[in-house]
C-alpha cells in the first residue's frame, strides 16, 4: 500500500484526533497510486498513524479513516459505520418530535466527505470528497438495506466538490418521487424541496434552537432576519407571537416560508418580505420601528479565514442595527455558521456592536448545532453552529 510520510513534527494535530493531512505536512509519499486510493499515513520515522483516501489535487491531500493498522476498508466496515451512525441518532433524537435529521455528520461520524440527511421517508446524500464518492455506490446500497428509505436522492451539486476534481450533479439514486415533501419539526410541519433547497434542502442544525425561543415569544412582536423557508418564523408564531415578519433576499425561499406559513394555519400571523437585510434593518431603524425579538440567523459570512475582517464588519451591522429596534428589555437571537468565527471572537463582536448601540447586554444562552450534528474533539471545524440568546438592556 502507498505510504504517506508525514514532516519531522507535523503528526501531533493528527495524533490528537485531527483527521486530516494538508499538502504542505507531507515530506513523502512511497508507491504508486491513483487520486481517491486508500493510502497508510506514517510520521517521519515511519510509525503507522491512520489510513485514508488520498487527492493530490486537494489542499486536503489524505482524510484518515481508521487508526487501527488491522482494519480491513471493505463492505463490511462501511456497514459497521453507517449502522453506529443510524444508531447513535436514533438514541439522542427519542421524543425529539421530528422526521428530519442528520444521518451521517462526515468527519465527526468517521466517514470524511459523507453528508446523509433524512427528511421523513426519503435520504438526500452528499459525497463531498473523491475518495468517498468512489464508494457511492455501494454506501448507498447499505443505506437503503439498513435504513429501508422510500428513496434517496443525490445533491452533489456544491461547488467544495470542484475542489476535489469532482463533477456537479444531482438526481435521483433511488426513485424516482416528488422531491417536495413535508417534514414535521418540533410539532410544526414544513415543505422540503430535497432537489432545489439550499444544501440538502433545510437547515436542521438549528432544529433546538428554534425551540429554544419559546419562552421569549409569547405575546411579542417578532423580526426573523434571514428566515429562509420560515423555520425561527413559525416556531415563534407556533409558541404564541402576536405578529412575525420574515426577511430573506431570495424570492424562492420566501415562496416556500409563505406556503409553510398557510400550511401550518399562521397564514395570517406571519408576514414574509424579499430583502436585503442591511437595508431592511436600516429602513426599520429609520422609520422607528420597534419589535420584542429580533432573530439574526445569517449564511455564512466567513467561508475562509482571509475573509475574516470582513465578516466581522457584517456580523456587527447587522447586530448593532437589530438592537436599535429592539424595544427595551428586548431579545436578541443572533447565530453564526461560520467556523472560522469562534465563538468567543462573536461574542466579541456582540459586545462592541453593543457599545456602538448604547445598549446593555445580558446573556441568557450559548447554544450550538443540534445533536445529530456532532461535535467530534480535536476536529475543531465540527463545532461550527454559534447561536447566542440575549436580553437587550
Amino acid at each position: 500500500m502507498t505510504r504517506v510520510q508525514l514532516r519531522r513534527g507535523e503528526e501531533g494535530r493528527i495524533k490528537g484526533g485531527h483527521p486530516w493531512v494538508y499538502r504542505t505536512e507531507i515530506e513523502t509519499i512511497y508507491g504508486a497510486f491513483e487520486p481517491g486510493d486508500i493510502v497508510t499515513v506514517e510520521d517521519h520515522r515511519g510509525r503507522f498513524i491512520g489510513r485514508g483516501y488520498i487527492n493530490p489535487a486537494s489542499m486536503i491531500t489524505v482524510r484518515l479513516l481508521i487508526y487501527n493498522r488491522d482494519e480491513e476498508i471493505d463492505k463490511a466496515f462501511w456497514r459497521r459505520r453507517l449502522a453506529a451512525a443510524w444508531n447513535y441518532r436514533q438514541m439522542v433524537l427519542q421524543g425529539a418530535g421530528t422526521d428530519a435529521y442528520r444521518i451521517v455528520f462526515g468527519e465527526a461520524d468517521f466517514l470524511p466527505g459523507l453528508i446523509v440527511d433524512k427528511f421523513g421517508p426519503y435520504l438526500v446524500v452528499q459525497t463531498l470528497a473523491l475518495g468517498i464518492d468512489r464508494f457511492k455506490d455501494t454506501l448507498v446500497e447499505i443505506l437503503d438495506e439498513l435504513i429501508q428509505p422510500a428513496g434517496i436522492y443525490e445533491r452533489n451539486d456544491v461547488p467544495v466538490r470542484e475542489l476535489e476534481g469532482l463533477e456537479l450533479r444531482s438526481g435521483f439514486l433511488k426513485g424516482p418521487f416528488d422531491p417536495l415533501v413535508i417534514i414535521q419539526e418540533n410539532g410544526l410541519k414544513f415543505y422540503v424541496d430535497l432537489a432545489g433547497g439550499q444544501k440538502t434542502g433545510y437547515f436542521l442544525d438549528q432544529r433546538e434552537n428554534r425551540a429554544a425561543i419559546q419562552p421569549f415569544v409569547k405575546g411579542a412582536r417578532v423580526l426573523d432576519c434571514f428566515c429562509h423557508t420560515g423555520g425561527f418564523s413559525l416556531h415563534a408564531a407556533h409558541y404564541g407571537a402576536r405578529e412575525v415578519l420574515g426577511l430573506d433576499i431570495s424570492a424562492e425561499a420566501i415562496a416556500v416560508a409563505r406556503r409553510n406559513a398557510v400550511l401550518n394555519g399562521y397564514g395570517d400571523l406571519c408576514f414574509f418580505e424579499v430583502a436585503n437585510v442591511f437595508d431592511a434593518l436600516r429602513e426599520l431603524e429609520r422609520q422607528e420601528e420597534r419589535y420584542d425579538v429580533v432573530i439574526l440567523d445569517p449564511p455564512a459570512f466567513v467561508k475562509a479565514r482571509r475573509a475574516l475582517q470582513g465578516a466581522i464588519r457584517g456580523y456587527k451591522e447587522i447586530n448593532l442595527r437589530a438592537m436599535k429596534i429592539l424595544a427595551p428589555g428586548g431579545f436578541l437571537v443572533t447565530c453564526s455558521c461560520s467556523y472560522h468565527m469562534p465563538e468567543d471572537l462573536f461574542l466579541e463582536v456582540i459586545k462592541d456592536a453593543a457599545l456602538d448601540a448604547h445598549r446593555r447586554l445580558r446573556l441568557l444562552a450559548r447554544r450550538g448545532q443540534a445533536p445529530d450534528h456532532p461535535v467530534l474533539m480535536g476536529y475543531d471545524e465540527s463545532r461550527y453552529l454559534k447561536c447566542l440568546l440575549l436580553q437587550v438592556l
